[in-house]
């Protein structure tokens, strides 16, 4: 029997759930077990608890038929558990380190309690921690244990179930379950705590408890949700009811769910303006139906509302709170005031155009900031053209990159006129980045986010943790993440990193990247093609060479020397490298160059089309690793500063104990690979298997159709994805040369 049950409940939470099991894991105190919950999510949250399931015993899964709802997925994970004590632990918050160990050693000192009381921290989304304000009632002064008489004010703690260790066979002796309903910690709380006998509290800041920037429970949401409150205060009083020894604490609950009421009943954005009223006058029921005997109001202004409550009169207490009400208007005033001032920025014609109604069959696209016509938002533009034709398709692109929109493709300048009548007006706005900070998102455009990779390096607000190599205003940074409406992914393991480092109100999409379409649908004519257009010969090798970016270097340093290996290489192989121009052709490789034996094709515009025409991939942390796996062809890592690379920029998983191939840290040894078959023998063919088990979820040639039906023509039944075992990619460019009948 383990010392601890921590219960974990899952329900679209696949962005957080592993940091939390991670921090759960990762304690030095290990006498313990994890009941998972899967709440039937409709995400990937159950498949992760699975995979971690997998790999350590301590982990149970519990997977739901149907969604029940926090509480009572609570309760399916306390039916398994087997400790002595029982922990909750939300699935998107973490345990901060040697906390089970604190915990563990409290109780052994306090000689198993009822009820173990713990500190939590608030961590705000942009990496703010703020201890719990009440942290002062968490005093370890003697005695070690006491009952609530002696600390009544532990009463006024947040209603939370998290913060707490319960001796499980206290639980059972009362009958203690979670409620349906969405305020189901109050009644679960305050009944566990009156009924305990014996009570001690930690002085420690066990819990991390996420902030989201947007959503993520009920107090966020404008609902009549917020009704739940009543039912719930019922229950904590019937627990009450039944149980006439602990009717001491009647007076003290009561002054709680008054309290709880007029928080809710105050502050802005919980009830709709028409349900004020009703909410009101139903507290004002509860209130006169509980009041104890002998109760004292509080005194001042908060007693005054207790009174009006006492008497049902809504219209004094919407008096009280007129004021109150009117600095909230004058902030949300303020805030229009700067978006008016932004939007006065753009031009008298910009400004006529978002008063004109949008076009319903107006889209436009844009990708790297303006830089040309590729990635997933020129795959999705070809589909749309073919599915829809009747939707005008409009490309922005800056003024010197104006020549890399193909000849028959429509575009507009941007910052031109045009540019700025079809960003007001055009229904559909599509990037694989975000547009300017001047756009206007209005009602009822909507906006699909294609992103341009799978992240192996940390994106959005994990960047942060990483200051030298960003400057990014992440404040500013969400406020553009704020108008998708959609995000694409195209695998499990970026859903969760975008949902979780871009914590914005959008719709997921794990449709797989439309770019990679072609990676599956071209035939070896194409991939002929595709090499005889780069003068490449047909008996040749080519080793395509996408080294990736490195925002912390100053300047740009060569990391192979490209002459050198080319010359090992011999003259049967050709390297295409897309790298920096800093690559100039002066000396041997210019000789190497004009030769073809070396070919820079940093600026050619189809990156996919040197994918097929390639042999082989080498490349260090570019996301290229990820789209070149559907091929199924080799690929190569050349990780000479792996280390500080991780250190300086910060990655998501260690890419040297899941590399997709053969792995070189100095030039000698990517020569050695290159030069034999290590790259592309049974081990590296083993290590890419995995790899594509791993990040090639959803690229089956289909992700362009799913994305233009579901976002564009509101299609809910989409082509399912074909299973990664039942893929064709294309043909590698020996078997396409053979089928072709040239060699």
């Amino acid at each position: 029997m383990p010392r601890l049950t921590l219960i974990v409940p899952a329900y679209n939470v696949q962005g957080y759930i592993g940091e939390c099991l991670d921090s759960v894991l990762g304690q030095d105190f290990t006498d313990f077990e994890v009941i998972g919950v899967d709440d039937c999510s409709p995400d990937g949250s159950g498949a992760i608890l699975d995979a971690y399931a997998a790999r350590d015993p301590r982990i149970r899964v519990l997977h739901l038929t149907e969604n029940v709802g926090l509480g009572r997925a609570r309760n399916a994970g306390l039916d398994l558990a087997t400790g002595d004590y029982v922990l909750f632990l939300d699935s998107d918050d973490t345990l901060a380190p040697g906390s089970l160990a604190a915990i563990a050693a409290r109780l052994d000192a306090a000689d198993d309690p009822d009820i173990l009381v713990y500190d939590y921290t608030r961590a705000y989304w942009d990496g703010q921690l703020l201890r719990n304000k009440r942290s002062d009632l968490m005093s370890e002064a003697d005695p070690k244990v006491f009952s609530l008489a002696e600390r009544p004010q532990l009463l006024d703690l947040l209603q939370i179930v998290w913060n707490k260790a319960y001796r499980r066979d206290f639980v059972t002796r009362h009958g203690l379950r979670f409620p349906p309903g969405y305020y189901e910690d109050a009644p679960w709380t305050y009944s566990a705590m009156i009924a305990a006998e014996r009570i001690a509290v930690l002085d420690r800041s066990c819990v991390l408890y996420r902030q989201r920037r947007e959503g993520g429970n009920i107090l966020h949401t404008v609902s009549r949700k917020h009704f739940d409150v009543f039912d719930q205060y019922d229950r904590v009083f019937a627990f009450l009811d039944e149980r006439p020894e602990l009717d001491r604490w009647r007076p003290a609950l009561f002054r709680k769910m008054v309290d709880h009421f007029l928080t809710i009943l105050e502050r802005p954005g919980r009830l709709p303006r028409n349900a004020r009223a009703e909410f009101f006058h139903r507290a004002a029921k509860d209130y006169r139906g509980r009041l104890p005997e002998g109760f004292e109001r509080p005194p001042g202004g908060r007693g005054y509302k207790y009174a009006l409550l006492g008497v049902d009169s809504y219209s004094a207490f919407f008096g009280v709170t007129r004021a109150n009400n009117v600095r909230h208007r004058a902030r949300q005033g303020g805030q229009a005031r700067i978006g008016r001032a932004k939007r006065a920025a753009l031009g008298m014609f910009y400004r006529s155009q978002l008063r004109m109604p949008l076009d319903e069959n107006l889209a436009v696209f844009s990708a790297y900031w303006g830089r040309g016509y590729s990635c997933n938002p020129a795959a999705i533009e070809a589909e749309l053209g073919r599915l829809a034709p009747g939707v005008r398709r409009v490309w922005a692109v800056r003024s010197e990159h104006r020549d890399r929109v193909p000849k028959g493709v429509e575009k507009v300048i941007v910052g031109s006129r045009e540019y700025w009548a079809v960003m007001a007006r055009a229904k559909y706005l599509t990037n694989n980045v975000n547009f300017g900070d001047t756009i206007v998102k209005r009602e009822g455009q909507i906006h699909l986010q294609t992103h341009h990779g799978t992240p192996l390096k940390t994106m959005g607000l994990d960047q942060a943790q990483y200051p030298a190599s960003t400057n990014m205003d992440m404040e500013l940074l969400l406020r553009r993440c704020d108008r998708w409406d959609y995000s694409l992914t195209s695998n499990r393991f970026s859903t969760t990193v975008w949902e979780r480092v871009y914590p914005c109100r959008y719709t997921t999409l794990e449709t797989g990247y439309p770019r990679n379409d072609v990676l599956l649908r071209a035939t070896a004519a194409d991939v002929v093609r595709a090499r005889h257009d780069l003068g490449l010969a047909d008996g040749s090798t080519a080793f395509l060479y996408m080294p990736t970016h490195r925002e912390y270097e100053k300047s740009f340093a060569p990391r192979v020397d490209l002459p050198k290996l080319a010359e090992a290489l011999g003259p049967d192989v050709t390297l295409l490298v897309r790298g920096h121009y800093f690559y100039k052709p002066t000396g041997r490789l210019a000789e190497l160059q004009a030769s073809g034996r070396v070919i820079d094709v940093s600026a050619h515009g189809n990156v996919e089309e040197l994918y097929l025409a390639a042999d082989a991939l080498v490349t260090d942390y570019s996301s290229a690793m990820f789209d070149y796996a559907n091929l199924d062809r080799p690929i190569v890592i050349y990780a000479d500063d792996w280390d500080t690379y991780r250190v300086v920029r910060g990655t998501y998983f260690d890419l040297m104990a899941e590399p997709p191939g053969a792995v070189a840290t100095s030039q000698e040894e990517l020569t050695a690979v290159l030069g034999s078959d290590a790259w592309r023998d049974e081990k590296a063919a083993e290590l890419r298997a995995a790899f594509r088990e791993r990040y090639c979820d959803y690229d089956d040639g289909h992700a362009a159709e799913r994305v233009v039906r579901r976002v564009f023509l509101g299609e809910e039944a989409l082509p399912p994805v074909v299973p990664l075992a039942e893929r064709t990619p294309a043909p590698s460019p020996a078997e396409a040369l053979e089928r072709a009948g040239r060699v």
